[in-house]
C-alpha cells in the first residue's frame, strides 16, 4: 500500500510540443506497484493548454479545481469545471485549455500504467 499527499509530489513542467504553462505531478504509477493505472495531476495555468494530441488508449479525467475547456477533434470546446469527469476514448484528438479562468485548472488524469 501507498499513501501520498499531492502537496508532497514534485511538479514537473510539461515539455511536450504544443504544451503551454502546464505542470504535471505523478502521485501513483507503475513504479509504486500499481498493476493497471497511473494517476497524474495536471495544473494548467491561465491561458495555458495541453498539447492537441491523441494516443491509443483511453484516459479518465476529473477536474479538481478551476474552469476550462476540453477541445474535441472537430474543434468543439466543451466546458469543464470543478467536479466534472471527462472520458477521452482511444485515438480521440483532444486538448485541455484554461481560457475561462484567471485561476489554475487542475485535473486528475488516469491512464494505463505503461503510458506513464
Amino acid at each position: 500500500m501507498k499513501v501520498t499527499n499531492l502537496n508532497e509530489v514534485t511538479k514537473v513542467k510539461v515539455d511536450m510540443q504544443g504544451a503551454k504553462n502546464v505542470e504535471k505531478q505523478v502521485p501513483i504509477s507503475g513504479s509504486d506497484g500499481s498493476p493497471l493505472f497511473a494517476f497524474r495531476v495536471f495544473t494548467v495555468e491561465p491561458d495555458g493548454h495541453t498539447p492537441y494530441h491523441q494516443h491509443p488508449f483511453e484516459h479518465i479525467n476529473y477536474v479538481i479545481e478551476g474552469n476550462g475547456t476540453l477541445v474535441t477533434e472537430s474543434g468543439e470546446e466543451l466546458p469543464i469545471k470543478t467536479g466534472d469527469f471527462a472520458l477521452v476514448l482511444p485515438d480521440e484528438v483532444h486538448q485541455f485549455k484554461n481560457t475561462l479562468s484567471d485561476k489554475p485548472l487542475i485535473i486528475i488524469c488516469a491512464v494505463p500504467k505503461e503510458y506513464e
